[in-house]
């Protein structure tokens, strides 16, 4: 069985904890102007809108200690991405000044095609000091679908590009027969150069202020205060899963299926709780998909640790000391440990679920802190628009749903939560830019489960297609299994999808590749909201109230869950 790497457990010495926390909180710092710089020098809509991208710094083993607050798939993973570059690829003594090293291949420790790494060592003195690292999702890259999101594929092969670990620059100088066959092989290559132009001056940032607080400390203070650091994290995540009552806790949750076979896909979970150590027994879940609804292990492993982190009961910072008390036990060949060449670019739809399982399973052990089931999907919409005058264009969007109910308070609605965290790209910027329309974008009347604390909303979209042709692909999921709730609450509603044309509208799949839309039609999007939080007759009257003033709740809801009859109005 694979298990979860986790970082050597080393002592620091001599530094006290409140210069610790100066300098946690200046990597934390430099992490985050390698965030902001990416932010304003990418030029995809998917970079630079939907920040769907994260930077992190690391130490000179290829462990993490300090990131930006970006995508937790992406920055729980980095690690194990680095340290099997170093360990099974490029070695660190392979590594100089101003190389940089670049791949997206998740069978050398990655996750999908579309997230392009890259990684450059940090020298001081003529020794390597630390690593830092940036991780975009790319517009395109390439294979069968736009957009590389093809929810037909059986093989990585039909993906996209796959770059394994290579060096785009070594001492500086870019390596041009590898930046020609990367753009040679996309759709859009003006915009991945520019994005991956950006990760590489967001290293360069990194770098420097990484150079610069090792000069101010000196280098043996430094690499003391790294590991101080990620040892903080381990005795704090320690002492979380050490307040959490021992037992073995168990779960279970279903994807909707792969998009090739209507077979549902299974994700269980047995969390072992012994002291202060936990292990994720994911034995139980289904085979590998033929489909792309896999995840490598360091997707799992991700989702394992930011589950954990969000189970915690007082904030820890978060680096790779975090993951040390952790085991995840993930058979190989299984859904949550895919191997090449399973296809793997809708991962996230089993990190997601493995999460809401995770949730389910510590519910039992400390009620009172896991929220009921959240939308647990990345909604991915991709259109790539032909137009005689405009050409080839592709966008990529990720849609959202609702959070579930808690035992304190409803669920957010309409909000990015879980293993993503992506922002909202503006109508006007795509519209501007493409022959599209938005026909309308809203919260969705009784998509959040009903409870005492009610789960959040999910949302609507539409587009309308204004040139001759375009291509639709969609790698979405809730259809068949409802967000559930827990304590006595209500699942939220299912997802769904629409084509209307010439006046009918028609059902279509959750799983769409290349399928030709034209002039006139439109396109909507239903997402989930969240499951609910308890016994929906205990709600306050107050609140159904408020619910039906703003639409969140139907009358017929409200009479239908709640129980309640909306008063006359005066």
């Amino acid at each position: 069985m694979s298990k979860a790497k986790t970082s050597p457990s080393k002592s620091g010495e001599g530094i006290s904890p409140i210069e610790l926390e100066i300098i946690h909180n200046a990597l934390t710092a430099a992490a985050a102007e390698m965030d902001v710089t990416v932010w304003r020098t990418s030029r995809s809509t998917i970079v630079r809108e939907l920040l769907d991208y994260s930077t992190a710094i690391f130490d000179r083993d290829g462990w993490n200690v300090a990131q930006a607050a970006r995508i937790p798939s992406h920055l729980n993973s980095m690690s194990y991405f680095l340290t099997e570059i170093l360990a099974r690829h490029i070695p660190a003594d392979q590594w100089q000044p101003d190389d940089v090293v670049i791949s997206n291949d998740p069978y050398c420790g990655g996750q999908h095609l579309p997230d392009i790494v890259a990684y450059k060592a940090v020298f001081q003195d003529g020794r390597r000091i630390g690593f830092v690292g940036t991780l975009c999702h790319h517009l395109d890259v390439g294979g069968s679908s736009p957009g590389s999101y093809g929810s037909s594929a059986t093989e990585i092969f039909q993906e996209g590009l796959r770059i394994p670990p290579v060096k785009l620059f070594e001492a500086g100088k870019l390596i041009e027969p590898i930046r020609a066959i990367i753009l040679q092989n996309v759709r859009q290559p003006e915009l991945l150069w520019g994005d991956l132009q950006s990760q590489i001056a967001s290293l360069n940032v990194g770098a420097v202020n990484i150079e610069r607080l090792a000069r101010k400390l000196g280098e043996a203070r430094f690499e003391r205060a790294l590991k101080q650091l990620l040892d903080a994290s381990e005795a704090g995540m320690r002492a979380v899963i050490s307040r959490i009552p021992d037992g073995t806790y168990e779960f279970e949750d279903k994807v909707d299926d792969d998009g090739i076979t209507d077979e549902p896909i299974h994700i269980h979970a047995k969390v072992i709780v012994a002291g202060e150590e936990m292990t994720v027994d994911l034995s139980g879940c289904s085979a590998q998909s033929l489909g792309p609804s896999n995840a490598t292990l360091a997707s799992t492993c991700s989702a394992v640790f930011y589950a954990l982190m969000a189970t915690a009961d007082v904030p820890v910072p978060s680096n790779a000391g975090c993951y040390r008390p952790v085991k995840v036990i993930a058979p190989p060949a299984t859904c949550v440990n895919a191997q090449a060449p399973a296809p793997v670019v809708h991962r996230i739809a089993i990190s997601h679920r493995l999460v809401t399982v995770l949730f389910g399973a510590l519910h039992k052990a400390v009620p009172q802190r896991m929220p009921a089931a959240y939308y647990a999907v990345s909604y991915v919409v991709t259109f790539q628009t032909i137009d005689p005058k405009l050409g080839r264009k592709v966008l990529v969007e990720i849609e959202i749903g609702g959070c579930g109910g808690l035992s304190y308070s409803d669920g957010a609605s309409a909000h990015s939560f879980g293993m993503h965290n992506n922002a909202n790209i503006p109508m006007e910027m795509i519209e501007s830019d493409m022959p599209l329309t938005f026909l309308g974008y809203g919260l969705l009347t009784d998509s959040g489960g009903a409870g005492r604390h009610r789960g959040g909303l999910g949302l609507w979209r539409e587009w309308r297609i204004d040139c001759p042709v375009a291509q639709l692909s969609t790698n979405l999921d809730r259809f068949k299994f409802r967000p559930f709730g827990l304590d006595g609450g209500e699942p939220a509603a299912l997802s769904a999808l629409y084509l209307t044309r010439d006046g009918v509208r028609q059902a279509l799949p959750s799983k769409v590749t290349n399928m030709m839309v034209r002039t006139g039609d439109i396109v909507r999007l239903e997402t989930s909201g969240g499951g609910g939080f308890g016994d929906p007759k205990a709600r306050e009257a107050a609140l159904i109230e408020r619910d039906l003033r703003h639409g969140y709740v139907s009358s017929q809801a409200a009479a239908a869950l709640y129980g309640h009859t909306a008063k006359a109005a005066i």
